[in-house]
């Protein structure tokens, strides 16, 4: 089926080129679901606002993510692997300390199941993405485009943007992120919060190896994470996640890189020895927000635009390509049995398959934000205790790596191994 609908498209481009999928939004949860679409046989249209030269400039700014498990599989199945090895550091474990005093949980899986997932830095992930899409036939990708109007009818979505040009297909695909335009202009209800803390986002270089170890500090403000990275130069690399209140954001980024790494030390102890050097400093809000429904008439909605977590956990751009592999298995299923793209029934097995799992994901990351948000001394000898417990009881604690891995639950067959 594929190579019949990709040798059609070819020949009919120059006539039409109306196309399976139009996804707006080219990030990793975007393009990724382009380029397992299109192992499918299915075309698309991919916009997006962003520079791809500017997203993927050289240097390591801190912008990093936690693949776990499940996605890399997802790389795997869709081709991605090869080139993205080498640049990734294997978490082999994951530590969790309430402001480092005693009673920590060590998550390390058994040799034969190999790591908890693989750090990438962001920009990594989307030269992988970008020269793949480049090279498919079946991805029209559409970079520095703005979109000024989305219609959706009986039998067909289009786009038109800023430069004239309309696009069309069979079904519209929202995957710009927390802020969607698209899922706005279907008027689809969201519920949302602001935690009043901000994520700031900085690379560092330490004395000691990371020994792939991923260290997720709770302290009442929020989570210190230190996140593994992969390093060719002989130096010690990870990336810092540091959740501070909004009103101590602003003066945390503008403290000299001295001031800097002085308050980085404090809270990472002696985990890694100094820190030697910190790269570009950035923030962002943290909020929650999850959709009513994930669909709509010839729409779906992937990744941060159905739903936005903290980052206590990791899992934001998981949680997205989870929903990308869902989908494409929806989406090929029908295809099989000659559905159309948009059909509404694909569309709700859809809509129940990522509609209550994320939902609960992101319920479950809201309350140990809160959780662990709680001050006081009592407060942290509770947690403390809790956490010694799931400490000595392992098969707990292999279902919260599992968890972690991606690997529980109905996992869609492009992310099993």
């Amino acid at each position: 089926m594929a190579l019949g609908r990709r040798k059609d498209y070819r020949n009919e481009k120059a006539m039409n080129d109306t196309r399976d999928l139009l996804i707006l939004g080219g990030g990793l949860v975007g393009m990724t679901l382009a380029l397992a679409a299109a192992r499918q046989g299915m075309s698309s249209h991919v916009v997006d606002r962003a520079d791809p030269a500017e997203l993927t400039a050289e240097g390591f700014d801190g912008r990093a993510s936690a693949i776990s498990t499940a996605s890399w599989n997802l790389f795997t199945n869709i081709g991605l692997a090869s080139a993205l090895e080498p640049h990734g550091c294997p978490i082999e474990t994951i530590a969790v300390a309430d402001q480092l005093r005693p009673g920590r949980i060590d998550f390390r899986p058994q040799p034969h199941e190999g790591s908890l997932g693989r750090m990438f830095a962001n920009r990594t992930l989307r030269l992988a993405l970008f020269e793949a899409a480049a090279q498919e036939p079946l991805i029209a990708w559409h970079p520095k485009a703005e979109v000024v109007a989305r219609e959706r009818g009986e039998h067909a979505v289009s786009a038109r943007l800023s430069d004239g040009q309309t696009l069309r297909a069979a079904l519209m695909i929202g995957a710009e992120g927390r802020m969607s335009p698209t899922r706005e202009d279907a008027a689809l209800k969201v519920a949302k919060w602001q935690y009043g803390h901000r994520a700031i986002i900085a690379g560092l270089e330490h004395a000691l190896p990371h020994d792939g170890v991923a260290w997720e500090i709770f302290y009442p403000a929020g989570p210190f994470a230190l996140l593994p990275m992969r390093s060719t130069d002989g130096s010690h690399r990870s990336a810092l996640v540091w959740t501070v209140d909004e009103k101590d954001a602003a003066g945390t980024l503008k403290l000299s890189d001295r001031a800097f790494r002085a308050e980085a030390e404090k809270r990472m102890g002696d985990i890694f020895g100094g820190v030697l050097a910190v790269g570009p400093r950035s923030s962002f809000p943290l909020g929650f927000h999850h959709t009513a429904r994930i669909t709509g008439e010839r729409l779906a909605l992937v990744g941060d635009a159905a739903h936005g977590i903290h980052p206590i956990a990791g899992q934001g751009l998981n949680l997205g390509l989870r929903d990308v592999g869902a989908l494409v298995e929806v989406l090929a299923e029908g295809a099989r049995l000659g559905l159309d793209p948009g059909d509404a029934q694909m569309l709700a097995r859809y809509e129940r398959w990522r509609g209550l799992d994320s939902f609960m994901v992101a319920l479950a990351t809201d309350g140990l934000t809160r959780l662990f948000g709680v001050p006081g001394r009592t407060a942290s000898a509770v947690r403390r205790a809790g956490m010694a417990g799931v400490q000595r009881i392992p098969a707990l604690k292999h279902w919260f790596m599992d968890e972690a891995r991606g690997v529980s639950g109905d996992v869609p067959a492009l992310m099993r191994g």
